[in-house]
């Protein structure tokens, strides 16, 4: 690849008390491609402005709303303005400056869900398919090199046909009503800003996007049962979904915040007519496979003998744990690969367009409007669909 400035990036939301917006800095900036400098901050303009300062930004670049950061951006040389605008605000502040950053002509990091709603996300699926410009949406998940291994070796055939999937996303923080006085606990449970699923539009869509990622099928039917355990919560906090794949697999997908002492060992098990693969959060350098008739092979990050999926997305030698943030990272490397490979006029490697986008987005809207419906319903099992 040619040599290449910096992608300049500009972000809305992740402000003083923010927890994903560190998380999404932290990426987009540890491989050198991109550098942080423009942003919306806050809602609050002081907040905003106080967010710049902390990160050291030049202040004419800090700017009290997204429609003002869109115009003044605009208003710059092209070799100034930023690339990428990351979208990190609560759910219901989504939709609007996803749309209005693409139709100005920025590319777009948004993180999940895809919108507030499943009527949103069909209409900003159509927007992303129209635009030239790359969309991506951080199920951060999917950036663990050994999930990457995982998928590459289903889909190479090593496990056979898959037959079975469990996926679970067992958290505890949500065991007692903290809406009070923990300020993600208070817009997380809120229909109004997180959207009409509480744990299943939150955690819920990550567990149901990593099943089709890895096992590379599709969710056909489903049959769900949400619950709210804590009086006082108005949207879900513990649920389970049985699910019928389109090859006729079967799943089984269980997310709570309730499972008191429970941190976020996200796990995922996917067994085929010949073997079985299994991988968790906590050990997340680990992939396990398990054959009926010899001991289990242990697969280790960074080591030599891992695919091309896995490898394009490790920096360090076995040994040297990578974790969340890396996950993170990764999608963000591959999205900003692609972006200055298409600015060259080149074709990204196939690794490279390996980030989730808008088919994932609008399948996990899809997933929390079947869900609910499903969980609502009489019947033991209801199509899965999904309009586009």
């Amino acid at each position: 690849m040619a040599t290449q400035k910096k992608l300049k990036m500009g972000m809305v939301g992740g402000g003083p008390g923010a927890f994903i917006g560190a998380i999404h800095r932290n990426a987009a900036l540890m491989d050198g491609l991109i550098e942080m400098t423009a942003g919306a901050f806050s809602s609050n303009p002081e907040k905003s402005k106080q967010a710049g300062e902390d990160l050291m930004l030049d202040p004419s670049r800090v700017y009290k709303s997204y429609d003002e950061m869109i115009a003044k951006e605009l208003a710059l040389p092209a070799s100034e303005r930023i690339d990428i605008i990351s979208i990190v605000t609560p759910n219901n502040v989504h939709f609007d400056p996803t749309k209005k950053a693409l139709e100005n002509g920025f590319h777009v990091v948004l993180d999940k869900p895809m919108t507030l709603n499943y009527e949103e996300a069909k209409e900003l699926y159509k927007i992303i398919k129209k635009s030239d410009k790359l969309f991506c949406l951080t199920h951060t998940y999917t950036g663990y090199p050994m999930i990457k291994q995982m998928k590459q070796m289903i889909a190479d055939g090593v496990i056979g046909e898959v037959r079975k999937v469990y996926v679970e996303y067992p958290q505890g923080w949500l065991h007692k009503l903290l809406e009070y006085e923990n300020k993600q606990a208070e817009w997380r449970t809120d229909p109004e800003r997180n959207g009409k699923a509480g744990c299943f539009g939150d955690i819920g869509t990550h567990a149901f996007n990593l099943v089709e990622y890895v096992a590379g099928i599709k969710v056909a039917k489903i049959c769900a049962d949400l619950d709210i355990k804590v009086g006082g919560r108005p949207i879900d906090d513990d649920g389970a979904v049985l699910m019928r794949f389109e090859n006729n697999a079967s799943g089984i997908l269980t997310a709570s915040q309730i499972d008191a002492g429970c941190e976020n060992n996200l796990k995922i098990r996917v067994f085929g007519d010949k073997a079985g693969l299994e991988w968790q959060q906590e050990d997340n350098n680990t992939l396990r496979l398990r054959w009926p008739d010899k001991p289990d092979e242990i697969y280790r990050a960074g080591t030599g003998y891992l695919g091309s999926l896995a490898n394009e997305n490790i920096r360090t030698p076995a040994g040297h744990p990578e974790g969340y943030i890396e996950a993170f990272a990764n999608i963000y490397r591959n999205f900003a690969r692609c972006i200055n490979a298409l600015k060259n006029g080149e074709e990204p490697k196939a690794e490279w367009w390996d980030f989730p986008g808008a088919e994932d987005g609008i399948r996990g809207m899809a997933f929390i409007e079947n869900v609910l419906k499903s969980s609502a319903s009489e019947m033991k099992w209801t199509p899965f669909k999904v309009e586009y």
